[in-house]
């Protein structure tokens, strides 16, 4: 039975993205040997969007409950955040810069949430 989803950002600086997702967004981690670090994630939800060509791809997203509050508290912390804020009818979204270069989406969700997976049946 499915008890959980496993993410992958690849990065061209690892060692620095891990120190941020740790010391900057707070995530806790094991380590899985050798210095592998393994975050936890927040409760999270998986949506699946239409693509009419070219290849499938996955995205991450982090959710926040107000967009404005988190992107302010980033930025505090150094992190670099794209001028423009999208607000979409679903959410309102931003952009935030890692360490090794890579780009993660965070938002305000407008949609209705899924359960929790530990208090639905599956």
């Amino acid at each position: 039975m499915i008890n959980g989803a496993h993410a992958i950002i690849y990065s061209l600086e690892a060692e620095a993205d891990r120190k941020f997702l740790a010391d900057v967004l707070g995530f806790r981690f094991v380590d899985a040997g050798g210095g592998w670090l393994i975050f936890g994630l927040p409760p999270s939800e998986v949506a699946v969007h239409p693509q009419e060509a070219g290849k499938p791809g996955h995205e991450l997203y982090l959710l926040c409950d107000d967009i404005d509050a988190t992107v302010a508290d980033l930025e505090t912390k150094g992190v670099t955040v794209e001028e423009r804020l999208y607000d979409e009818p679903w959410g309102r979204l931003a952009f935030i810069r890692l360490p090794g270069g890579g780009k993660l989406g965070i938002y305000q969700p407008r949609h209705p949430r899924a359960p929790d997976w530990s208090s639905s049946k599956h």
